[in-house]
């Protein structure tokens, strides 16, 4: 039976002048789109181009970042970045979670665009899908995490350019790793290896109360903004910076 319905199940394909009136633009500003090899190439039939909703789908994304400001040579480069990141069945490997406890997010990039207005250059898109908080499903954005998406978003209305974000989000995730490491480790050798999973919110609560002292006792001391701007003055790329992590 559910064989029976996906053999049913038929892609809806476009003439050029359907998919211009579908997208609301005139044939040759699609035209002009192909040519700027801002639409993949369609499905040619003898000399017939034949689109998809795939490409309906991106004449609208295109419409939505030109009404946001981008330009057309921006939007190129962003999807081409896009294009050449990696897939979503590629992320969890990558990051080595398989989603467990974080809630991805799946954005258009138009709404990509709206959480870091002004920031969704090619280069912060580059390091967002290096790093793996991005990923393309499709027509589709993934995000890692939501409370990456979220936390990276409020820094950056509180004024913290996306690359800095995005810059100590890759170092908090090296400390990060050298954390689990250390508690994997310990687990290891005084309980067993498949105790890991049962204790892990153990390793969780150790870290988030250790950073709730440590930011005490810059507090206390004085440190702020003071301190930040001495460590960030005193040396080009060592730790300690304040910020939290990204997306």
């Amino acid at each position: 039976m559910a064989k029976e319905e996906t053999q049913a199940k038929t892609v809806r394909e476009y003439r050029t002048e359907e998919l211009a009136e579908a997208a609301g633009i005139p044939v040759r500003t699609l035209r002009f789109y192909r040519e700027r090899k801002l639409l993949p190439p369609p499905r040619r039939e003898g000399r017939i181009a034949w689109y998809d909703d795939h490409h309906l789908a991106r004449l609208r994304t295109i419409a939505g970042l030109l009404e946001r400001g981008h330009t057309l040579g921006g939007i190129a480069e962003l999807t081409a970045a896009f294009e050449s990141g990696r897939d979503v069945g590629q992320l969890g490997e990558l990051l080595g979670i398989g989603w467990s406890e974080e809630t991805p997010v799946r954005l258009t990039p138009e709404a990509l665009s709206d959480y870091f207005e002004g920031e969704v250059t090619p280069e912060n898109l580059a390091a967002s899908l290096d790093l793996g908080y991005l990923a393309v499903d499709g027509d589709a954005i993934v995000h890692v995490s939501r409370r990456l998406l979220d936390v990276s978003s409020a820094l950056v209305r509180e004024g913290v350019p996306l690359a800095a974000v995005l810059e100590t989000g890759r170092r908090v995730r090296e400390h990060a790793d050298a954390m689990a490491l250390l508690f994997t480790e310990l687990i290891s050798a005084h309980i067993a290896p498949d105790a890991l999973a049962r204790l892990r919110p153990l390793a969780k609560s150790v870290v988030e109360a250790e950073l709730t002292m440590a930011m005490d006792r810059l507090l206390a001391s004085g440190g702020g903004a003071g301190t930040a701007a001495g460590t960030a003055s005193g040396s080009g790329s060592g730790s300690g910076s304040g910020q939290a992590p990204s997306s």
